[in-house]
């Protein structure tokens, strides 16, 4: 059989551990096995296909190994809580003014402050959750 096969082979067989453990290094392993092959059906020697192998799985665990496990820790961006609430729209339930009022904001009615202390908002109207400071929202 030819060299480039066995390289094929290889590569197939570094993506089962791949697909039972997640561990993405398997994945880069076999990258640098295509790579061989690549290298072997070109014609290159045995030390040229062994090269290209190591080359490109060092290269890529070097480089693009810390970059994957540093996105893989980051995880989702939730925002819970207040942070959640922050941008959320809200409808005006009392008239809310520089001295307050009160909105109803995701099912809930708050307290409200004007941001801008010369602001008015009428019953019905929307407005932007800006901040959350206590117990009130902050609305533009």
């Amino acid at each position: 059989m030819d060299s480039w096969i066995w390289w094929l082979l290889a590569a197939a067989a570094l993506g089962i551990p791949l697909v039972l453990t997640a561990v993405p290094e398997f994945a880069m392993f076999a990258v640098g096995a295509l790579a061989a092959a690549a290298v072997a059906g070109l014609g290159g020697g045995v030390v040229l296909e062994t090269l290209a192998f190591v080359l490109v799985s060092v290269g890529l665990v070097a480089f693009v190994g810390p970059i994957a496990r540093r996105q893989l820790r980051k995880g989702p961006q939730i925002r819970m809580g207040i942070e959640a609430l922050r941008g959320a729209t809200a409808v005006v339930a009392e008239t809310v003014d520089g001295e307050g009022g009160r909105i109803k904001l995701n099912g809930e009615i708050w307290s409200a402050r004007a941001l801008n202390p010369d602001s008015v908002y009428q019953p019905g109207q929307k407005v932007d959750v800006v901040e959350i400071q206590g117990a009130t929202a902050l609305v533009v």
